[in-house]
């Protein structure tokens, strides 16, 4: 059973697992194999397989897809590879399996290991895995998620580190004082009432209201003050979400709503309506892994790197943890895929991973942006270490260009990641969705009485039903 743990992030530094893990791989020559130039599969059975692509917005993600797809077919030419438009929805997932839709490789998030594994819609890859020669350089702040009782059920792709993104110029340009980045409740308060102008439409912090992400969104704040979702007890899984750290997170958004007046007056807003306020000038902050906002703030809503600035999550107090929850991207293979697929599944997965085909691959990305004078946004946790040989060499393309985007060493220090928790998150989110909508849209509700109920209703229709062994 994963524990669940606090572990602080120097974003890249791990270094102390992960250069031991690099010299114990089949390469001993100190380069890094072309995964793409082995041998064909020696099979020629005709395999098809739907794959997770990236949404339309997305334009020069699709492209790369797209010239993977091609470079994995002249390798696997007996693959057909049809390309999914279904994202990982966990209200969608129990229907697309029983009606045998799911895609047969599809994303999801770092919550959904234990959920999907119960209810038998993650294929065991372990034996895929262990044949890998790269399995024991993955990322194991990422990868440890989706190994459950010693089996592997997922891949890594990206990890995160919820953070606060700030439009710097609009608090410069309204003659606000710009918070430090050792930060606390009370300078981001501060700021976003500050910075609010509610006749023009503009709030201070577009704190998500609707979907599970408005849930995400507030557990920031929950663990800042010390609190934690659930703990298991004598084999059951309890809620702890209603403590008094809670009620302190739950009494700074209704001040944030009531008496700063700094969220917007239609708060309703899941990521990507808030995500876009932020890239549109129309919030002044955000809350989120740091690559989104950055990308849409930077590629679509035509800022600049001098005008935004990554924030981690506020400390309750000066002095205490930026705390924000640690999540990630992950690949997961369809269990009622054949065996061939699944192989070939995982063989698309991990095609670019630790290859010098992927670096190319990257490199050309980055380049292709330049020319539509695009910035490139990578993601805070790679799958890989950064210190290791691999990570050197995707360090040094980045250093080769001025458009990738460089998140700020004194910030990736403050970082401290928490995971979020192992059993039903996803329930819980929205179970605290339909608390915050209570707090954004009632000025009077009783906050205790609400986290209370709450929590009972999270304890008795999710938690009571969970077996632990």
């Amino acid at each position: 059973m994963r524990k669940s743990f606090t572990v602080m992030l120097v974003v890249m530094m791990l270094s102390a697992w992960m250069l031991a893990a690099c010299g114990s791989g089949k390469n001993n020559n100190n380069e890094t194999p072309d995964n793409s130039s082995e041998a064909a599969t020696e099979t020629t059975e005709k395999v098809t397989i739907s794959i997770y692509y990236p949404t339309p917005d997305r334009v020069e993600d699709r492209a790369l897809e797209d010239d993977k797809i091609r470079r994995f077919k002249e390798k696997y030419p007996n693959v057909e590879i049809i390309k999914s438009d279904w994202h990982y929805d966990p209200n969608e997932i129990g229907i697309r399996m029983a009606a045998n839709e799911a895609p047969t490789l599809f994303n999801t998030y770092a919550t959904e290991g234990k959920f999907l594994v119960e209810r038998g819609w993650a294929a065991d890859i372990t034996e895929f895995f262990n044949e890998w020669e790269y399995h024991d350089q993955m990322n194991p702040i990422l990868q440890n998620q989706f190994i459950i009782n010693g089996r592997v059920y997922g891949l890594a792709q990206r990890g995160y580190v919820v953070v606060t993104v700030v439009n710097t110029k609009m608090l410069k340009e309204a003659g606000v004082p710009v918070p430090p980045l050792d930060w606390t409740w009370e300078d981001l308060y501060n700021t976003a009432k500050a910075v609010a102008d509610p006749a023009k439409g503009i709030s201070g912090i577009a704190l998500m209201g609707k979907g599970n992400e408005a849930g995400w969104n507030w557990t920031n704040f929950l663990f800042e003050a010390g609190g934690e979702i659930q703990k298991v007890e004598n084999g059951k899984v309890i809620a702890t979400f209603n403590s008094e750290a809670g009620l302190k997170a739950l009494e700074f958004y209704h001040k944030l709503r009531w008496e700063a007046n700094a969220i917007p007056q239609d708060w309703a807003l899941g990521w990507g309506d808030a995500v876009g306020a932020f890239a549109q000038g129309r919030t002044a902050m955000v809350i989120a892994g740091a690559d989104g906002p950055v990308e849409q703030a930077l590629n679509q809503g035509g800022l600049s790197p001098e005008d935004i600035e990554v924030y981690p999550m506020p400390a309750y107090q000066k002095g205490g943890k930026h705390t924000g929850v640690l999540g990630g991207d992950f690949l997961v293979i369809n269990p009622n895929a054949t065996k061939a697929q699944q192989e070939m599944a995982f063989k698309y997965a991990t095609f670019d991973y630790f290859s010098e085909k992927g670096l190319e691959s990257l490199e050309a990305n980055i380049q292709e942006r330049k020319k539509s004078n695009k910035y490139f946004i990578p993601p805070v946790i790679e799958y890989f270490d950064m210190d290791s040989e691999y990570g050197r060499k995707v360090k040094a393309i980045y250093d080769k260009y001025d458009n990738v985007y460089r998140y700020k060493d004194e910030v990736l220090k403050l970082l401290d990641g928490k995971p979020e928790a192992q059993f039903n998150t996803q329930d819980y989110y929205a179970a605290m969705t339909n608390a915050i909508q209570e707090v954004f849209s009632k000025k009077d509700v009783d906050l205790k009485k609400l986290l209370d109920a709450t929590a009972e209703h999270v304890q008795k229709n999710v938690f009571d039903k969970i077996k632990v062994q």
